[in-house]
Formats: C-alpha cells, structure tokens, sequence
C-alpha cells in the first residue's frame, strides 16, 4: 500500500483533529470525518470526505486502513478499542487512554490482536529532538545528572469555552506535561519517583493551572518541571521550537539538561563543555547545533503510514501508559504531599 492510497479516517475534529485532517488530505486519502458535533460536518464536505457522528456508524460504511483518534482525553480507551477489535490500527493522540487501567487494558488488547498502536506524542519525530537524543546516547554529556523542563505560558479565556477542559483531566497535566514527561523519559530513562504540588488559585477550575514536581530517575538522575497555562511567558516547547506556526516562536530554550561533562539546552540546541579540565574555574565554551526544520506531526503521520505496513511503532503503547503512570503518581503525590513510587 502506497502513502497517496491510504484511506484513513480521523476520529475527532477538534484543535489537532482539524491539523490531522489537513495533514491527511495532503499525504493519503481521508476516508471518514467522524466527530457529533454538527460542524464536523461542513468540514468533512470541506475536505470531500464523509462524516460519521460515531465511530461504529463510520465503520458500518467504511473500512479505514488506519485511525486517527484526536477526541476529547475519555473517549481515547472506547475508541482506541473498537479499533484494534476491527484490525484498524490506531494512531492515538496523548495521553494513550485517560487512565492507567485503562492503559493497561489498551496495551493488553494490542498484543492479543497483533493490531498496532502508534502513540501521538509527536515530538519524538521532531529533528531536535532525535539530534538531542542521539548527543546524550553519543555520551557528549557524560552521565546525565539532572533535567529541568518549563511550560509556561497563557492560554485564553477562550480555550476553556470546551467544557472538559476544565474538568478532571482536562488540564496541563494531561494535555501538556505530558509531552515533556515523554521526552524526559526518552532522554534520560525511566521515572521511579514524584514528588508534585499543584494550584487552582487563578481560574478556580477543577484542573490544576499551576503544577512543581520533582523527578527521580531510575539511573540516579534527578529533574525538576513546573507547568502554568496562566503565565505571560516564552519558557515552552510550542514557544521555543518553532515547528507549528500558529504559536509565536521566542529564542528561548525550555528543557536544560546537565551531565558530568557538559550541558544541552532545549530546543535552542546549545551545547556546553569545557574545553579542558572541567571545573567552575575554567572556561567553558557554548556550541550551537545547527538544524534541519521539518513538522513533527507530518513527520509522525508519515511514520504511521509505515506502521501500518508494518513498521514497529516509533512510541510504543507500552511508553504511552508509562507516561500515564507518572502522570498518575503526580497527581496522587500533588493530592497527598507525599513521594510516590512508580
């Protein structure tokens, strides 16, 4: 099966539904728009596809080579399974499911169905990222020692207009640390322990605005991430990348991650290391890494494309529930005070 013959459908034609269906119409076919909302209809026309207000409505006129699942966080396990239950593989935006059980039931199913899922946490396809991954695998810092990750920024009044999102789940937790965990994770291994607080003074939502968590390592390393959607602030990955357009780019870096031998920043891809003897006496040197740009959700969609041939995942549904799990345990350990052992 050829890129330009694939026929899939997307399931949810929200803030990334709508960039999935653009990426989709440009790189294979766009089998179904499957969304209740009744706008979702005058997009699917938009894009020459028909539209399903379910899932099981689409797949009783439709068979996709692959899914697309970008609806609201609860609804992923429900529509991830029927999925894998009609051999449809699924890309699945994050988080993976909106629970651990849930998660676990998901990847369960995966491996009894042989169906793959791909998870969408798309900026493991991202240049920089596989550049700043292969620098630390390379050992160019030496034993990674500690990681400090921002998301700050502000979103608008009406951003919330979607009710879930201001419900359990529905807040920069789930929706945003949950891409950091992942590339931390990616970077420097495993996370087996959290320490977190979390604040609703702003908004007075039920969802937290405003989070600090500690991170432990199973390698020894330890990091520090603070969140806030209601901060004027450059200090995230959408303000600092540079790869969707529709956020203003700032030359900033929001990951910083040290070892024994030097330090990178991330994504302004500054490299630093001495030049001799490390020591706080000695000078010490910075390297800007250069480039290439390239969007990670065409990129990720056109990795999906090849997992649907057969290509293993490039974010295994294993990863997506680990991700989950930490996001678990600092919820539990911002709702106790306590440390929480994964």
């Amino acid at each position: 099966m050829g890129a330009g013959t694939a026929k899939i459908a997307v399931v949810g034609a929200g803030l990334i539904g709508r960039k999935h269906l653009d990426v989709v119409s440009a790189e294979a076919q766009l089998a179904a728009v499957i969304d209740p909302n009744p706008e979702a209809e005058a997009l699917a026309q938009d894009h020459g596809a028909p539209w399903f207000p379910s899932l099981d409505e689409a797949l009783a006129k439709v068979t996709p080579d692959g899914a697309i699942i970008a609806t609201p966080n609860p609804l992923h396990a429900a529509n991830g399974t029927t999925c894998l239950k009609a051999g449809i593989p699924a890309l699945i935006e994050k988080p993976l499911t909106a629970s651990v059980e849930e998660g676990r039931a998901l990847v369960a199913l995966e491996a009894a169905t042989g169906t793959p899922i791909l998870v969408g946490h798309h900026r493991r396809h991202s240049p920089i990222a596989k550049e700043a991954k292969s620098l630390i695998d390379a050992g160019r810092l030496g034993r990674v020692v500690t990681v400090n990750a921002m998301f700050w920024l502000h979103k608008p009044a009406d951003y919330f207009s979607a009710e879930w999102r201001t419900k359990e789940g529905g807040g920069p937790t789930y929706i945003n640390l949950i891409h950091d965990i992942d590339m931390l994770q990616h970077f420097c291994g495993p996370i087996t322990r959290v320490q977190a607080r979390e604040a609703h003074a702003v908004r007075g939502f039920e969802v937290e605005d405003t989070s600090a968590v500690i991170l432990e390592f199973a390698s020894g390393a330890l990091g520090t991430v603070s969140i806030s959607d209601t901060t004027s602030a450059p200090w995230s990955w959408e303000l600092t990348a540079g790869e969707n357009p529709a956020y203003p780019k700032t030359d900033e870096a929001c990951y910083r991650i040290g070892g024994t031998m030097g330090a990178l920043s991330v994504p302004d891809m500054a490299l630093w290391t001495h030049e001799g003897e490390a020591s706080w006496w000695a000078p010490i040197g910075r390297e800007t890494l250069a480039l290439t740009t390239a969007d990670p959700i065409i990129e990720q969609f056109r990795h999906f494309l090849d997992v649907i041939n057969g290509t293993p995942p490039l974010v295994r549904a294993e990863e997506g529930l680990r991700n989950i799990e930490v996001l678990d345990a600092i919820k539990r350990a911002a709702r106790t005070g306590g440390v929480v052992e994964l």
